[in-house]
C-alpha cells in the first residue's frame, strides 16, 4: 500500500511542479529536456545498464523507442500547458481519462469483446474531459479545450503503443533498459529542439530551468518505480490497483487545485471530476 501511496503522491506532484513553471516563468520545453536526462540517468543506473547503451541500435524495439521517445516529449509538453493554462486537475483527469483510448483500438483493430461497461466507460470519459474543461461564459472555450483534447488523445495513443512493443519485442529482462531508453529518446529530440531554437531564435539556455527539471525528474521517474512496485505487490489486483491510482491521481490533483491553486470549479467542472472518478472505474472493471 505504501508503494502506490507514493506513486500517487509523485504522480500527482508533477502537475503541481508544472503549474509552478508557469508561476515562476520557467522555460518549460527546457525544464522538460533536462527531467528527461534526469530520468534517463537514474533509469541506467538503477537498473545497471550504462555499459549497454552501445546495443541500443540492435535491439527489436530501437525504432518503436524512437517513435516514443519523440511522443514522449511532446505529450510532457502538452501535459504542462493543460496544468498551466487550464488547471491542475482538468490536466490530471485529460492524462488518465486516457485509458479508455487503448481500449478503443483494442476494439477496432484486435476485434476485442465490447461491453455495457467499457461503451459507457468511453462515453463517460469524452464528457468527463470537456466538462472538467470547459468554462461557463467565456468566448474562448474551444482554445481552452485544445490541450486537454490532445494530452487525452496523445496519452492514450502512447499507453497503445508502449503495450504493443513491451507485448511484441520487449522481454522480461529488458523491460528497465528499454524505459530507460524511452527517457534517452526524449531528452534526444528535446535537445535537437533546443539547439534549433538556440540558433534560429537566439533562446539561451536558463539556470532556473536546469534546476526546475532537476526537481521535475525525480518525481517523474519514482512515480513510474513505485507503480512497478505496487504492482509487484500480490494482495492486489491489477485492475484494483490501477483504479485506486488513477482516481487517487484525481482526487488529489483536484484537492490541489481547490486548497494550493485556488483554482475554480463551475457547476460542470465539478460533474466532469464525477464522472472522471465514475469512468475510471468502469472502464477499469470492464
Amino acid at each position: 500500500m505504501l508503494h502506490l501511496i507514493l506513486s500517487i503522491v509523485f504522480s500527482t506532484s508533477l502537475f503541481a511542479i508544472f503549474k509552478y513553471f508557469g508561476i515562476y516563468k520557467v522555460n518549460t520545453l527546457q525544464a522538460i529536456v533536462v527531467n528527461y536526462i534526469v530520468a534517463f540517468l537514474l533509469g541506467m543506473l538503477s537498473a545497471n545498464t550504462i555499459g549497454s547503451i552501445g546495443t541500443i541500435g540492435d535491439q527489436p524495439w530501437f525504432l518503436g523507442a524512437v517513435a516514443l521517445g519523440l511522443l514522449f516529449v511532446t505529450i510532457f509538453f502538452v501535459m504542462a500547458k493543460t496544468a498551466q493554462y487550464n488547471g491542475v486537475s482538468v490536466a490530471s483527469i485529460a492524462g488518465k481519462m486516457s485509458v479508455v483510448v487503448p481500449i478503443v483500438f483494442g476494439i477496432i483493430l484486435y476485434k476485442e469483446s465490447t461491453s455495457f461497461f467499457k461503451l459507457i466507460g468511453i462515453v463517460i470519459a469524452l464528457a468527463a474531459v470537456y466538462l472538467s474543461s470547459v468554462k461557463d461564459n467565456e468566448s474562448n472555450n474551444k482554445g481552452r479545450l485544445l490541450f486537454p483534447v490532445l494530452l487525452f488523445l496523445g496519452s492514450g495513443v502512447i499507453d497503445t503503443t508502449l503495450k504493443f512493443i513491451e507485448t511484441n519485442y520487449v522481454s522480461e529482462k529488458e523491460v528497465d533498459f528499454f524505459s530507460g531508453s524511452l527517457f534517452g529518446f526524449a531528452a534526444f529530440f528535446g535537445l535537437i529542439i533546443l539547439i534549433i531554437k538556440y540558433f534560429v531564435l537566439k533562446e539561451k539556455f536558463e539556470l532556473k530551468s536546469i534546476i526546475a527539471g532537476v526537481v521535475l525528474g525525480i518525481p517523474n521517474y519514482y512515480s513510474i518505480v513505485f507503480l512497478v512496485k505496487a504492482l509487484q505487490n500480490k494482495n492486489f489486483e491489477s485492475s484494483q490497483l490501477f483504479t485506486i491510482n488513477n482516481v487517487g491521481i484525481v482526487v488529489v490533483s483536484t484537492l490541489l487545485g481547490l486548497l494550493l491553486f485556488k483554482e475554480t470549479f463551475s457547476l460542470k467542472n465539478k460533474i466532469g471530476v464525477a464522472l472522471a472518478i465514475i469512468g475510471i472505474i468502469l472502464v477499469t472493471v470492464a
